[in-house]
């Protein structure tokens, strides 16, 4: 074999491996490891701002985070609030660790969601640190659907509810008074 057909067949094999190596890293590209080929390959970057003004993210292969970079010591971002409308003390619409409200109660938020006259409301629910964190977190989240119940029952549009137990306190919990204050409904109005 001459000099020339060697070159030409090592070039024709660059060429190849080269071809060979371009479809490899393009279909390993094309499948994210965490989308597990969901995403068929399409990379869509997403952006949006949830109703009491957080800033979220999504990037490529479904990470998600929050666009402002100021967190809270429990790490739950601070975003642009909505106007807090209304803080219903716990004590005087629950019983200890229930999430019923009594009959005067739900007529005292019937008035209340439908004097408002908000858009919409997001119903988060706190506790004091007492029990424990997932036991507190479950009893706010409850808390708050009893809430958005008695908002949905009067035609109130509620965007979302939620509950931060212990995670958010108004006041240290260092006394009976500011344990008192920290188990707590606060809604927001969006207007």
């Amino acid at each position: 074999m001459g000099p020339t057909i060697s070159n030409a067949l090592r070039a024709m094999a660059s060429l190849t491996m080269a071809a060979v190596l371009t479809v490899a890293s393009t279909s390993a590209d094309a499948q994210t490891p965490s989308q597990q080929g969901r995403d068929k390959g399409v990379y869509t970057p997403t952006i949006w701002v949830d109703p009491d003004g957080c800033e979220h993210w999504v990037m490529d292969d479904g990470a998600e985070g929050y666009m402002t970079p100021h967190t809270t010591r429990q790490g739950i971002p601070v975003c642009r609030r909505g106007n807090v409308c209304g803080v219903m003390e716990a004590d005087q619409f629950f019983a200890t660790d229930k999430y019923s409200i009594s009959a005067q109660g739900r007529a005292r938020l019937a008035n209340f969601f439908q004097s408002t006259g908000a858009v919409s409301y997001i119903i988060t629910g706190h506790t004091d640190s007492r029990a424990s964190d997932a036991y507190n977190m479950r009893l706010s989240y409850n808390r708050a659907n009893a809430v958005a119940h008695v908002a949905n029952q009067v035609g109130a549009r509620i965007a979302d509810v939620r509950g931060y137990g212990e995670r958010m306190p108004a006041v240290p919990n260092n006394s009976a008074a500011n344990m008192a204050k920290n188990r707590r409904v606060e809604i927001i109005c969006i207007r």
